[in-house]
């Protein structure tokens, strides 16, 4: 399995054009944040020192939490082109096992996104210190690290689940470019999670990936949000955490880490064993 672990990740980061289109939907959002979004958000907060990196923070959390899915996306792209050029055939007839195979295309899509989440990340930091802002403290590091590999791990899970339907290109290209739009929307980057309808905050607070931005907005925002807010009355720090996805409520009740973290958890081994199951009977 080792071996086609390499080969998998040799064959992904080859193809330029698979790393380019895998992180578009990255580079649309960062790019539209500069151009307009970001002036759009800070003007309509207090015009204090910090709000600069208070949103640099925001925005930097949201592509992360985007960049382990569509990654991860892209780099599947391998086991639907072994499938539809009837690669995979040629691997079935060798000693090792179905599950492996299955295992050694979940586990390089896995280090992809975690590679390329992480690079994004380290890139992020550099890009809020450059705007001014300040490292996140080591301990926060860490814990952005962890996220990042969950993450990753829970969009894998789902991912391999998606891509066991697909048996060509043309269907997981246009799957990818539907994927990465609404992801956007899910996370709360295009339109914060507070002007949605409600019916669509619903999806959102359901949707694990948006967990998972709220965590990563959790750390990376915590340090500007109380420089920012730190003598604002306790509706409006409320009100805005709501507004910018950094809060998901229930009506009163707010959604708590440790149950955001069980909702990445528990959709991992959901969807693992859901498309371990799908595998399997394909295979029969």
């Amino acid at each position: 399995m080792t071996a086609l672990l390499s080969r998998n990740l040799k064959v992904y980061f080859r193809d330029k054009a698979s790393v380019f289109f895998s992180l578009l939907a990255v580079m649309i959002i960062f790019s539209m944040y500069l151009l307009f979004l970001g002036d759009v958000w800070i003007s309509n907060l207090p015009k204090v020192e910090g709000v600069k990196t208070l949103m640099d923070n925001w925005i930097m959390s949201g592509l992360l939490a985007v960049t382990s899915v569509t990654t991860v996306m892209g780099a599947f792209g391998t086991m639907v082109d072994d499938r539809s050029q009837k690669i995979m055939k040629d691997f079935s007839a060798s000693p090792i096992s179905r599950a492996k195979l299955v295992a050694g295309y979940e586990l390089a899509s896995f280090t992809v996104g975690a590679i390329m989440s992480l690079l994004a990340f380290a890139l992020s930091e550099l890009y809020i210190v450059f705007r001014g802002g300040a490292l996140l403290p080591p301990l926060s590091m860490l814990a952005m690290v962890g996220l990042i590999l969950l993450a990753s791990m829970c969009n894998t899970a789902m991912i391999s689940f998606l891509i066991s339907f697909f048996k060509s290109q043309n269907a997981f290209g246009t799957a990818s470019s539907i994927l990465g739009t609404l992801v956007g929307f899910l996370t709360g980057i295009y339109l914060p999670v507070g002007m949605l309808p409600d019916a669509m905050q619903l999806v959102v607070k359901i949707f694990p990936v948006s967990h998972a931005a709220l965590l990563m907005r959790n750390v990376m925002m915590r340090a500007s949000l109380e420089q920012v807010f730190g003598n604002a009355p306790a509706a409006m720090v409320r009100e805005f955490e709501e507004q910018m996805g950094v809060v998901f409520r229930f009506g009163d009740q707010a959604v708590s880490g440790t149950v955001s973290l069980l909702i990445l958890a528990g959709t991992t081994v959901l969807f693992y064993g859901l498309s371990t199951l799908h595998f399997r009977q394909k295979s029969r």
